[in-house]
């Protein structure tokens, strides 16, 4: 069985309903989803008065344990149009991996949220995935075969480059259907080819 491991950072529990539904489709594509987050980097007391959502079951994931996975799917917020830095700090830590090659030839795939529709929902993808490459990792996104991306009937995240979604200037809008649909569709798209590589 595949065995894929969706990775995430959230604040306000976006990204957690959009790896929720991630790994839904990893698992209708036959997959073995599991899903972990990296540590918060924000004391106690600041997420608190943030309103940061603190009570995510996921587990904290370790540097050491992502060689185990044929494929990784990392979820992100955005920050200034790039990735938050508790998901760079992980990454920064991956320097070891890098030097055996642990990753090499694993796939790797990235969604995300903006609090607004043009808030760098693709600037945060596209810089992430040199992280990606630089591990040898086989990049992959959200292809145009998940046609409800192309929809005008509403305001809704997500391109080419992966599943997104929209989280409103306050943080009130969760992921509408089609924006999880984009999700579950990207969890199932990266296990698949995550399969066919494993068996080649």
């Amino acid at each position: 069985m595949t065995k894929v491991l969706v990775l995430y950072y959230s604040s306000y529990g976006h990204i957690e309903t959009m790896a929720n539904a991630v790994a839904e489709g990893v698992r209708e594509a036959g997959g073995e989803a599991t899903i972990k987050r990296v540590p918060e980097l924000v004391p106690r007391e600041v997420a608190e008065k943030s309103y940061f959502k603190l009570d995510q079951a996921a587990p904290i994931a370790t540097v050491d344990e992502l060689p185990e996975y044929d494929a990784i799917i990392f979820g992100t917020g955005t920050r200034f149009g790039n990735m938050t830095a508790q998901m760079r700090n992980f990454l920064d830590q991956t320097g070891g991996l890098w030097a055996k090659g642990a990753l090499i030839g694993k796939v790797g795939s990235v969604f995300t949220s903006t609090a607004t529709q043009h808030g760098g929902q693709e600037s945060t993808i596209l810089t992430f995935i040199p992280t990606l490459m630089h591990h040898g990792m086989v990049v992959v996104g959200l292809p145009y075969s998940f046609g409800a991306q192309t929809g005008l009937g509403e305001i809704l995240g997500g391109s080419p480059y992966g599943a997104a979604t929209i989280t409103g200037g306050d943080g009130s809008r969760m992921p509408s259907e089609t924006e999880l649909a984009g999700a579950r569709f990207q969890g199932a798209h990266v296990t698949r080819i995550a399969a066919k590589l494993a068996a080649a």
